[in-house]
Parts: C-alpha cells; structure tokens; sequence
C-alpha cells in the first residue's frame, strides 16, 4: 500500500431505498497526502453524498472504502446557520470542538488570518470570514484530511482567491490531502491538483486543464461558460496568505 495514500474508495453506489433514486453509481477515487482534489458536478450530482459516506456519516448500498488507520478527518460544511439571537463568541465556536487552551485556539485563528476575532460575536462576522473561523475550527483537530464542501460559498471573487491561497498555504504546512467540493472549475483551477467531474457517475478525472476541455465537462457545463475561462493565475508576483500582492524581489521574479 502507498504510504501516502490517506482515503481509497472503489466501486461504490448509494441509492435512496424507498424512491429507488441512484445517487452514486460504481466510483473509484482516491487521495493522497499533500493532494489537492476537487469534486465538481452539477447541483444533485452526488458530491455532498459521496462526501458524507467518507465522513462515515452514511454507508453505501455498496463498494469498499479504505481509510488509512488512525486517519482524522476536518470538516468544514456547505451551510451553516448561526441563530442571530444566540450570543455565541468564535471562541466559544472554536471550543465546541473541543477542549483546547487559548494559546491553541490563537494558533489555529492566526493560522487563516483571523487571531483578532477570537472574541467577536459569531453572527457579526463577515462570511469570508466565518470560512476562514471554519477552517480554523477543522485545524484545530491536526487533521490528516480537510473536506471543504464549497469553501467559496457566500464569499466574493476577491475573497475566494485569497481563501484558496489560504487553502494551499494549509496543504504545504501540514502535508495533509484537501478534498474540495465545488460546482464548477472556474477559480479553483489554480488550487487543485486532481479533478473528479461527478454527475451520479465519474463522468471524467484528471489535471483541471484537461478536465475542462474533456467532452463529459463540456456536456455539463459548456453552456455556462460563455464569457468565461477556466480561472489560472499566471503572474510576476506573489500573494500573502490574505492574497494582498508581494512585490517580486530584486532579480525580478514573484
């Protein structure tokens, strides 16, 4: 067995019982440490699906799932709704992971750029910065896999650029493998190594670069992309871990 490989799932299906509803048919995936891997499909594809059956939180009608032993998972969700009317700091967030000192807590919220909202309500917060708490709250767990299931939901352009520089930042740090779930490969295409395009099935894997130009994508996604390209970011310069440009150094490279 590769020493690097973290998740291995082969042959998997998930169906709804009572509808007869296929949710997920046959899939093989597999995820390495120190990987990015991105799960793009439309809505209903079975991405949410096939990521709660590797959480453990369902079992699939069938297929084999390896996880490697002793493999901590952290988790950052779709949604989360926060009632506004409950008084609930992040750290008290932060803490309902468990039982952590400050000085950890400060870590894991420095670690994503956000240690000065350590005491700021929840509900107050903006949802660029209530991912950034998120990831903070799934690091805390020093996990050997981060599922990110749409990371970029609620956030702008700008922001989502910096959140996957962050992500990418988090990846090197700690080599662990990211597993990202998305809709399209539109601004993730510069933060992920691996692609898995799902609608019920595999439709087609690989590099984004020859995933988007693969006809399966195109099937699905052709005609939402007029008037835009798969995001790469090509430059001279570099970004800090808030995406704020560095100015490249005196032998003019980023």
């Amino acid at each position: 067995m590769d020493d690097d490989l973290l998740l291995a799932v082969h042959g998997l299906c998930y169906r709804i019982r009572a509808r007869g509803r296929q949710i997920l048919d046959n899939i093989d995936l597999e995820l390495r440490r120190g990987e990015i891997l991105t799960l793009i499909g439309p809505n209903g594809a079975g991405k949410t699906t096939l990521v709660r059956i590797l959480l453990g939180l369902l079992k699939p009608v069938s297929g084999d799932i390896w996880r490697k032993s002793g493999l901590r998972f952290g988790y950052v969700p779709q949604r989360l709704h926060i009632e506004r009317v409950l008084p609930l700091r992040v750290r008290d967030f932060l803490l309902l992971a468990g039982r952590f000192d400050q000085n950890r807590l400060c870590e894991s919220l420095d670690e994503v750029g956000m240690q000065h909202l350590l005491d700021s309500q929840l509900q107050s917060i903006s949802g660029g910065e209530l991912q950034r708490v998120l990831l903070a709250r799934a690091l805390l767990r020093q996990p050997d896999v981060m599922v990110l299931d749409e990371p970029g939901q609620g956030v702008d352009i700008l922001g989502q650029r910096a959140l996957y520089q962050t992500i990418r930042n988090i990846r090197d740090r700690h080599n662990c493998g990211v597993l990202m779930v998305s809709h399209d490969l539109h601004l993730v295409m510069a933060s992920t190594d691996r692609v898995i395009c799902l609608n019920t099935h595999v439709c087609c894997t690989g590099h984004p670069e020859a995933v988007s130009e693969h006809p399966e994508y195109l099937k699905i996604f052709g005609h939402a992309l007029d008037g835009f390209a798969v995001y790469e970011h090509h430059h001279n310069h570099v970004h800090d871990d808030y995406g704020n440009i560095v100015k490249p150094g005196k032998n003019g490279h980023g």
